[in-house]
């Protein structure tokens, strides 16, 4: 009798030093991350699907596009509204779809797909993702070629939760390096950006996240000398995690979980979402990349644990 998958498919583990990782074979997701024994997100079970987005990569757009409908070189596009009860498309295309090993050693792995032209997005994509576990923490590089014949429209996210196995998120000390951020509307569509002065938002100091409720996009990122910056979560009983985002992310989604379906999941883990655009990019042009036939983006982010 053949064994029953697991929901996320293949399990591909890493391990170096006292650092573990579990990536998945759908949607290339990172399951858990932890160091010396201590799990750092709020991931889920093999023997579970994936909730609230945990874990994944978003390709070729991260966040939501309203009304899923699109302009772009002269043609109108409608995607599938994957966010039905707010009217949105939400998250990309190849969250669920299976990625395929093509190579790795015990302490990374690189997985690819690809993005076939389909209705709403006509445009087809050779992705791949690596993780790679290294001394200073895990790596992820999120790479896609342009294999098609025109210009494609382009932008890529991630949806790690940080956690440190704490009841409640709001024991957690949060610096977001942000001069400005991204207020929405009900269907969570930014209306503007507005500077964090004054605001719950201003996070440019380390302050106790407490009862704040966040979803929102922060961007006019503070860069650090090698141009990328650093949103830093510490943990009460000790530890810390930064979050390193190279100069291709110019965004970073700040997501409290007070709007998951499951209550037993919200504020449990404190999202953090690398954004190389904007919400609703595909219509407002913030961020989005244009990729030449042939052309491929890359970006990478990082965890950087620290114990105290």
């Amino acid at each position: 009798m053949t064994a029953a998958a697991p929901p996320s498919g293949k399990q591909f583990a890493l391990q170096l030093g006292s650092a573990t990782a579990v990536i998945t074979e759908v949607g290339g997701g990172l399951r858990s991350y932890s160091v010396d024994g201590r799990e750092l997100l709020d991931g889920y079970g093999v023997d579970q699907m994936c909730t609230g987005a945990r874990g994944q990569t978003f390709i070729p757009w991260p966040n939501r596009i309203a009304d899923g409908r699109y302009d772009f070189d002269g043609a109108t596009h409608q995607l599938p509204l994957t966010e039905p009860e707010a009217h949105n498309a939400i998250h990309g295309l190849t969250r669920w779809s299976a990625w395929h090993l093509t190579g790795g050693n015990g302490h990374s792995v690189t997985l690819q797909t690809t993005l076939h032209a389909s209705p709403g997005f006509p445009f087809p994509l050779r992705c791949q993702i690596r993780y790679r576990l290294h001394s200073a923490g895990l790596s992820v590089e999120t790479r896609a070629r342009n294999i098609g014949t025109t210009l494609c429209p382009y932008a890529t996210g991630a949806h790690p939760y940080v956690s440190f196995g704490t009841s409640r998120i709001d024991e957690l000390t949060v610096q977001v390096p942000a001069r400005s951020y991204l207020p929405t509307d009900d269907r969570g569509i930014p209306t503007g950006s507005e500077p964090v002065d004054g605001t719950k938002f201003d996070l440019r100091e380390p302050a106790a996240l407490g009862d704040r409720v966040i979803d929102n996009a922060f961007t006019d990122l503070v860069r650090d000398a090698d141009g990328g910056c650093e949103v830093s979560v510490r943990s009460p009983a000790g530890g810390s995690l930064r979050i390193w985002l190279d100069p291709s992310y110019g965004y970073v989604e700040i997501f409290t979980g007070d709007t998951l379906p499951d209550p037993c999941r919200r504020r449990r883990g404190l999202g953090v979402e690398p954004m190389t655009a904007a919400p609703n990019a595909f219509r407002t042009g913030d961020g989005l990349a244009t990729l030449e036939p042939g052309q491929t983006h890359t970006a990478t982010w990082e965890l950087r644990p620290e114990s105290h």
